[in-house]
């Protein structure tokens, strides 16, 4: 029987301006009540929201980037001691440049993202992040008219409107850390390297990237030079260690030694380069501004900017600088090439990219091709999430994505949300961990390999799809009745994956069930009226000829076919 006092005083804090709870739970099931309690806005905002576990949870986040980070933050609303362990230096520092990436990358985040930090109780922390972002309502397509003039089409993502925000991820990063230290049950690591974990005995080992101390052998007196230092580790005992330490995850490799994991990893044949579009001022004149330029930017600031040829696609985001964060998707065998003659990319880019050139200038291009790093693509699929009670994966380190959806930060923000979801449905105990760990890695492992396959195959739709006139009738019909006939529940597939928060695998099996009912529909318009003309002339001609009976056999199977096939699409 759960010993509890629970007493709620309804009179305003002299200093926070809010309802005052105080919450006395004694050792026992009390953990319901608590979950209970997390839910009411009030409770979250109280101090009693911190204190209030019954027995502390020692957790262990490995990661410090956005989806560590929240994950942190949720960690720490529900009371438990949280330690954050991160391999780089202090992600705030403008100085550390994130793996993998450039100091200017942008994201795009969406609904997804957004309502997984709602979530977690930092109302305000939202609003600040949200402040500081670009709506994005849509698609630009660029390309050549048949004189040689430059091209731009809109694509509107939703039709009632819906957008996506550009985001910086350094800004981003920095305002979930700073959220985060001020709590006070939060220890923030830097510089700390995950070298071994044991998930049965709940024990972790870091090593300090910072620290040093001599190394010395039989006795001998400690040497200090740097070649005879070692990096200090340190042990840390853990209740549960939430590994979102990005695609190399060290705690799925630890934890692949505990749990019978299938794993796969597969690198697709292309490759990946960062560009800058400055802003459109008077100290760069030999920059070309596009038709859509608008308040110091190039060109629109309010689309994500897309130049498709086959196999390779040039993207541009905008940046609150003005200027746009810009990505080369190429084959590996085209930067091979480009490598082995740098003098000719403006030349490659003036035939796969027209005006894109133009807008970055001829000397940046060259010189950033020169400088930036060529980067692989990776997916990563992997399956269960989870060790028993003590260790889950989320974000990259579940489900390391292609870009080519905008979902992977937002995909990983939604793990930590749904994860909690999970938690707090079960006691704060050993057992209870277990419990919410199996049911989440049930639900999410299915929605990571969704996700992974449709940014994948959105690849395809953006640097080809776009200009297809299929997709864009499908496009137009799903929208078409999603506006007019929202009954029947019809909506694109990307509305479905970045304004809303229905299951990854549940948008697919919506989706293929939607163009199963539009392509029977198409059939069907197409076929009513041709065995419409087909039975006048069957009967007007029927009792004339043999030829009319054999026409009206050969009608009667040909309708039968017809039948058969439209009951298969609908």
């Amino acid at each position: 029987m759960t010993a509890c006092i629970f007493v709620f005083w309804p009179i305003i804090h002299p200093v926070h301006s809010h309802s005052a709870f105080v919450v006395i739970l004694l050792p026992s099931r009390s953990s319901s009540l608590y979950s209970a309690l997390s839910r009411h806005s009030e409770f979250r905002r109280s101090e009693a929201y911190v204190m209030a576990a019954t027995k502390t949870t020692k957790c262990l986040v490995v990661g410090a980037g956005p989806v560590g980070a929240l994950s942190a933050l949720y960690a720490a609303r529900r009371g438990w001691d949280v330690e954050v362990y991160e391999l780089r230096g202090d992600l705030r520092d403008e100085s550390i440049t994130p793996l993998n990436f450039t100091k200017s990358i942008n994201l795009a985040l969406s609904e997804r993202g957004i309502h997984a930090m709602r979530h977690s109780g930092s109302e305000k922390l939202v609003d600040a992040i949200l402040d500081e972002t670009i709506p994005m309502y849509g698609r630009m397509i660029h390309g050549e008219g048949k004189t040689g003039n430059f091209t731009e089409e809109s694509q509107q993502y939703d039709v009632h409107g819906r957008y996506i925000h550009a985001v910086d991820r350094a800004n981003l990063n920095k305002l979930l850390l700073d959220e985060v230290e001020a709590l006070p049950n939060v220890k923030l690591h830097f510089n700390h390297k995950l070298t071994g974990a044991d998930y049965v005995q709940k024990k972790a080992w870091f090593e300090q990237k910072d620290a040093r101390e001599p190394q010395t052998a039989d006795g001998a007196q400690a040497q200090q030079s740097q070649l005879d230092q070692r990096a200090k580790e340190i042990e840390v005992d853990f209740d549960l260690i939430l590994g979102c330490d990005g695609a190399h995850s060290s705690v799925r490799y630890h934890m692949m030694k505990f749990v019978r994991m299938n794993y796969e990893q597969t690198y697709i044949d292309t490759l990946w380069c960062e560009f800058t579009i400055p802003p459109a001022t008077p100290s760069f004149p030999s920059q070309r501004t596009s038709p859509s330029s608008k308040d110091g930017f190039a060109t629109s600031p309010n689309h994500l900017h897309i130049w498709p040829n086959s196999d390779k696609m040039f993207i541009a985001i905008p940046s609150l600088d003005k200027s746009f964060t810009c990505t080369l998707f190429a084959p590996a065998s085209t930067f091979a090439a480009l490598e082995s003659e740098p003098e000719t990319i403006s030349a490659f880019f003036r035939e796969n990219f027209p005006g894109a050139s133009e807008l970055i200038g001829e000397d940046r291009l060259r010189k950033q091709f020169a400088t930036n790093p060529h980067l692989p693509l990776i997916s990563i699929k992997c399956h269960p999430h989870h060790f028993t009670s003590t260790g889950v994966i989320l974000g990259d380190a579940a489900h390391a994505m292609v870009p080519f959806y905008g979902q992977g930060m937002n995909a990983g923000l939604e793990d930590v949300r749904v994860l909690f979801q999970h938690l707090d449905a079960h006691p704060s105990t050993a057992e209870g961990r277990r419990a919410g760990l199996e049911t989440y890695t049930a639900e999410r492992a299915a929605d990571a390999h969704t996700i992974n396959d449709l940014a994948l195959a959105n690849y395809w739709e953006m640097h080809a799809g776009v200009r297809s006139p299929l997709y864009l009738l499908r496009k137009q019909v799903e929208e078409f009745l999603s506006d007019k006939l929202p009954s029947t529940g019809f909506a694109t597939q990307y509305s479905r994956v970045s304004f809303s928060n229905q299951r990854y695998s549940e948008v697919a099996e919506t989706v293929a069930r939607q163009g199963r009912i539009l392509v029977g529909g198409m059939l069907g318009s197409v076929i009513v009226p041709a065995l419409g003309w087909a039975a006048w002339w069957v009967w007007r001609y029927q009792n004339a000829s043999r030829t009319g009976v054999a026409a009206t056999k050969g009608f009667a199977g040909l309708g039968g076919v017809f039948e058969r096939v439209g009951r298969w699409f609908t």
